[in-house]
């Protein structure tokens, strides 16, 4: 038993002794790191959106029909003409559901669910420590300080909750319409 525990003793020593002996400084290692880093070859190359061909959009609207010039006399039409044209196509052209107007909308849905659900476990969070507050205080005017708060919370949490189902629920009817509009799934992703 001695034998084996001398034995175990004499190889962490070793082990202790070696690591001592071969500890490097900061500054050495900082020193080599910048050595490494200056001999690495450099990374390759990183593609982007830019570098990728453009796909055509698909030709659902008319094309734009060329409207008469009106206005000033040199041809060039006012300001508030000009304005007032644009509004007129605006109301006239009907939304075009390409492949932008489904992945927007469906964007900004999610984003709605997930802010909604990071509040909501932020408000949980807080709900939390005020009831340790609350249990940890012997003071009562404290606790119904707390405890007012903390219903206060829970109220909000409750109403929060309601919203993320509604969110939810907005969400499945998106997709339902757009699988009823015959819209490729890679467009609602």
């Amino acid at each position: 038993m001695r034998l084996t525990r001398f034995t175990v003793w004499l190889l962490l020593s070793g082990v202790v002794a070696s690591g001592v002996v071969h500890a490097q400084s900061l500054g050495d290692v900082a020193r080599k790191e910048e050595e490494r880093r200056k001999a690495a070859a450099p990374a390759g190359k990183v593609y982007t959106n830019k570098d990728l061909p453009s796909v055509p959009q698909p030709a659902t609207a008319e094309p734009a029909k060329p409207e008469a010039q009106t206005g000033a006399p040199d041809g060039q039409p006012k300001e508030k003409e000009k304005a007032a044209q644009a509004d007129a196509r605006d109301k006239d052209k009907p939304v075009v559901k390409d492949q932008a107007y489904w992945s927007e909308r469906k964007k900004a849905l999610q984003t709605q669910l997930e802010r909604d659900q990071t509040v909501a476990d932020a408000l949980q969070s807080r709900i939390n420590a005020l009831t340790t507050d609350f249990v940890n205080r012997a003071d009562p005017a404290q606790r119904a300080v707390i405890e007012r708060d903390r219903q206060k919370a829970l109220a909000e949490l409750t109403t929060l909750k309601k919203q993320i189902d509604d969110d939810k629920k907005g969400l499945a009817g998106f997709e339902e319409e757009a699988r009823r509009a015959g819209v490729p799934p890679g467009w609602v992703r």
